[in-house]
C-alpha cells in the first residue's frame, strides 16, 4: 500500500464484544467509519476484524539461557505478528529492546524492565538478585526503564526447604510496591505457590503471573482489590514435565508441582466466577516458543471461561487494562482479520486471513 492508500475492512467488525460494525476504513494508518472522501486507491479485506492481540505475558529479547541477540528477538517478534499478537506486556526481560518503537512492522510493547529476584532464587542470567535491602531502589530504576510496570518474582524454589517458598519479606515488598506507585507504574509478580499471595497482595500488587497458588481463602482479597492475574496456561501445562525432572532432588518441590497443575483449571474458573480479572498471556520466551497466543485463549475456554471473555482477556479487555486503544475512531489500525466469527469458535485465532500493523497489511 502506498502513503495514501485507502484499506477498506469489510464484513463484520468487532470493534467490542457487542459493537459488531459492517466496515472500518484505514487512513493514514488509522482508524475511521466513514469512507473516506475521494478515496481511490483501495485496497479491500472481508471477513471478522479484532483489534490486534494482546500477549500479556510475553518477553521478547529473552532465551532459556537469558538475553539473546537482536536477529533472535527480531524473529521473536515476528513470529507474535504472524499470529496476530499487535501488543505485548513484556514481563521482564534483560535485553534492551527499544529498538523495537522505532520499527513499524513489529508489535507494539509495554516493557516491565527487567525481573528483579532474590540471589539465587530464580533461573541463572534472567534477572537483577538482590537482597530485601536493595529491593526499593530497584523497583526504582525498572520504573524508569520499563514502560509504567515493574517486574518481581515473588517466589522459586527454596533448594534448603526443597519447594516452593516466598522471595520477599512483606516490609520489602510493601515499600517497593509504593515506590513504583509514586513513579506511577504498576507492579506484577511471577507467584507459583500459595503462601507467597496474601503478602503480595495486602502489599498493594497491582497483578500475579501464573497464580496457581490461588486458593480458596485467598480469591475474595483478590476480588476485592482489583488484582489481575494472568494465568499462562500454556506454560503451567508443562510443570509434570518439570515435576518429572525435579523428582529425585526435591521431591516435596515435584508433589506440589504437580498439584498446582491438577487443579489449574478450577483455579482459574473460580477467580473468573469471583469477577478477578483474568488477562491472556503465553509467557513465551526463555524456553517456551512465541506465537502461543491463540493456544493460551483455547485453554482459558478449555478451564471454563465463556468464549467471549476469553476473547475479551486478548483483545478488548486487555487493551483497556492496558491503557492502549482498540478499534475505536482515530486509533492506530492494528487490527486481526479472521475467515469466521472468532466469538462462535476461539481456534479461529489460529488461522488469521489477514495481519494489520499500522494500517498496513503485514501478514
Amino acid at each position: 500500500m502506498s502513503d495514501g492508500a485507502v484499506l477498506h475492512v469489510k464484513g463484520r467488525v468487532l470493534a467490542g464484544p457487542d459493537d459488531v460494525r459492517d466496515e472500518l476504513w484505514v487512513v493514514g494508518g488509522r482508524v475511521c467509519y466513514d469512507r473516506p472522501a475521494g478515496a481511490r486507491d483501495i485496497t479491500t479485506v472481508a471477513g471478522w476484524a479484532l483489534p490486534g492481540l494482546v500477549d500479556a505475558h510475553c518477553h521478547v529479547g529473552l532465551g532459556a539461557e537469558g538475553p539473546v541477540d537482536t536477529d533472535t528477538a527480531e524473529k521473536q517478534a515476528l513470529t507474535d505478528r504472524e499470529t496476530g499478537t499487535l501488543l505485548i506486556r513484556d514481563a521482564g526481560s534483560p535485553s534492551d529492546t527499544r529498538w523495537i518503537d522505532d520499527r513499524d512492522d513489529l508489535p507494539k510493547i509495554i516493557r516491565a524492565g527487567r525481573h528483579i529476584a532474590r540471589t539465587r532464587r530464580y533461573l541463572r542470567n534472567y534477572a537483577w538478585e538482590i537482597e530485601p535491602e536493595d529491593l526499593v531502589a530497584h523497583v526504582a530504576r525498572e520504573a524508569r526503564r520499563g514502560d509504567g510496570w515493574v517486574k518481581l518474582v515473588g517466589d522459586w524454589i527454596d533448594r534448603d526447604l526443597g519447594d516452593l517458598s516466598p522471595c520477599w519479606p512483606r516490609e520489602a515488598v510493601q515499600a517497593a510496591i509504593a515506590e513504583a506507585h509514586r513513579l506511577g507504574a504498576r507492579v506484577t509478580a511471577h507467584c507459583f505457590a500459595e503462601n507467597s499471595l496474601r503478602d503480595l497482595v495486602e502489599a498493594g500488587i497491582d497483578c500475579i503471573e501464573h497464580a496457581t497458588g490461588l486458593t480458596e481463602d485467598l480469591i475474595p482479597l483478590f476480588a476485592e482489590r482489583g488484582v489481575a492475574i494472568v494465568p499462562t496456561l500454556v506454560n503451567i501445562a508443562t510443570f509434570p514435565r518439570l515435576a518429572d525432572g525435579g523428582e529425585k532432588k526435591f521431591p516435596r518441590w515435584s508433589a506440589h508441582m504437580r498439584r498446582l497443575h491438577e487443579r489449574r483449571y478450577d483455579t482459574v474458573r473460580a477467580a473468573y466466577d469471583a469477577g478477578i480479572p483474568v488477562f491472556a498471556g503465553t509467557d513465551a520466551g526463555g524456553t517456551l516458543p512465541h506465537g502461543l497466543v491463540a493456544e493460551e485463549v483455547a485453554e482459558l475456554v478449555a478451564a471454563g471461561i465463556p468464549p467471549v471473555d476469553a476473547l475479551a482477556a486478548t483483545s478488548w479487555a486487555a487493551r483497556a487494562w492496558l491503557g492502549r486503544p482498540g478499534l475505536e475512531e482515530g486509533a492506530p489500525a492494528d487490527l486481526v482479520v479472521y475467515e469466521t466469527d472468532p466469538r462462535a469458535d476461539v481456534r479461529v485465532l489460529a488461522a488469521p486471513r489477514r495481519v494489520v500493523l499500522n494500517g498496513r497489511v503485514v501478514e
